[in-house]
């Protein structure tokens, strides 16, 4: 079993659209096994995203992550890292495939609903600077 980190990035939370969100990786079969509401300070948001500290976005892109409440999740499942991608759709929402959730619910580059991680290394420490492991359910399975 595969984990990643799935947020629900300010504009969707503060648009009311979690749970349609959530229900898309549900009905895929995906298990979420750690979830939680935060507010990150711009301090955070800069320790999170410090991989693009160089970038000409990271200041907005800080900035927009600690504008309002988010929605942390730990998914898991058989190859859920490139399965939660498919689902989200590309980073613009105006690439996105129509179905996906980026495609529905973003509305540029920056405020495209969902991050999630992009790889098993990145997932790994995407999920540790929210939740500790006390906080990942151990799920039965079938």
């Amino acid at each position: 079993m595969e984990r990643t980190l799935s947020i629900i990035k300010p504009d969707a939370v503060s648009r009311g659209v979690m749970g349609k969100i959530i229900s898309r990786f549900e009905a895929e079969g995906i298990t979420i096994i750690a979830a939680k509401m935060v507010r990150l300070t711009k301090e955070e948001a800069m320790a999170f995203y410090a991989v693009h500290r160089d970038k000409p976005f990271y200041d907005s892109l800080t900035d927009f992550m600690s504008s309002g409440p988010i929605m942390v999740m730990v998914l898991e499942g058989q190859d859920v890292i490139s399965r939660n991608r498919a689902i989200m759709g590309a980073t613009n929402p105006k690439q996105a495939e129509a179905g996906t959730i980026r495609a529905e619910f973003g509305t540029d580059v920056e405020k495209n609903a969902v991050h999630g991680s992009d790889s098993p290394e990145t997932a790994t420490k995407e999920i540790a600077f929210f939740f500790s492991d006390y906080e990942l359910v151990k799920m039965a399975r079938p």
